[in-house]
């Protein structure tokens, strides 16, 4: 994207962590174009917990729509081996493991060579800021940066990339988080699919540009959520993951 330091007002949405569930990525879509964006950008994780991996990549590749690559995104390219969390049940550990090999067996191979391309972040220009896109942090796609991540290494990432703002994914919890230096900030979008948050809505983030302005906005969009238990407890996909929509509270 070029430098944007007009007066005219740009608007950009960026999505993350869809998850498969083709419903809520749908919705969120429909609510962007409202919205009036000039752009999408997608922070990654477009597989796994919802039966629609194909269809998602159909959609978000029909879309334009650029990607990072999610740790998800990652795993499924190349055939990573599934590793159990010990933040995770076990009932957890066993529905990720059976969710993640029927994504590996049923993903199109044109889609696994998509995803193997993917770039690790996406830096932008934007009103004079420089706007770095991750899916988890610099270092990692599978570092988590919760909203109270210890400020200064922060700092440092955003340093090291000359980023004035960093807009993560993966924890599936947003947040808008100003720093202590001048003009930084850190956003998470919250998660399309799978959100963790209480509400269970899709989330995504807004960012209005004005002139030399950046206003960013969580975004929470009502989907046909039903649709995608319906969807997960007919196909192959653990059933874990159609309770975790219905409202339970394993996240």
């Amino acid at each position: 994207m070029q430098n944007q330091n007009d007066n005219r007002m740009l608007k950009l949405a960026i999505i993350s962590d869809i998850h498969a569930n083709l419903p809520a990525l749908i919705s969120v879509l429909e609510d962007i174009e409202q919205f009036g964006a000039h752009q999408v950008y997608c922070l990654g994780d477009l597989t796994d917990a919802a039966p629609w991996h194909n269809e998602v990549i159909d959609l978000i590749r029909q879309k334009n729509i650029p990607v990072i690559m999610g740790n998800h995104d990652e795993r499924i390219a190349f055939d990573h081996p599934v590793y159990p969390l010990s933040k995770h049940t076990p009932e957890e550990q066993a529905a990720r493991l059976l969710a993640i090999n029927y994504t590996k067996e049923t993903i199109k191979p044109q889609h696994a060579a998509f995803l193997a391309e993917l770039p690790r972040h996406i830096q932008m220009d934007v009103a004079g800021l420089k706007v770095l896109l991750v899916h988890g942090s610099t270092r990692s796609n599978d570092e988590y940066l919760y909203h109270d991540h210890d400020e200064n290494d922060l700092l440092g990432m955003m340093d090291e990339h000359h980023a004035d703002i960093m807009v993560t994914g993966h924890t599936h919890l947003s947040y808008i988080r100003p720093l202590k230096a001048a003009g930084k900030m850190v956003i998470n979008t919250g998660s399309v699919g799978r959100s963790k948050e209480k509400d269970r809505l899709a989330s995504y983030l807004q960012l209005t540009v004005t002139g030399s302005e950046i206003t960013p906005a969580i975004r929470k969009v009502p989907y046909p959520v039903e649709e995608t238990i319906a969807g997960i407890r007919n196909s192959p996909i653990p059933d874990f993951y159609a309770h975790f929509l219905a409202g339970s509270d394993k996240v």
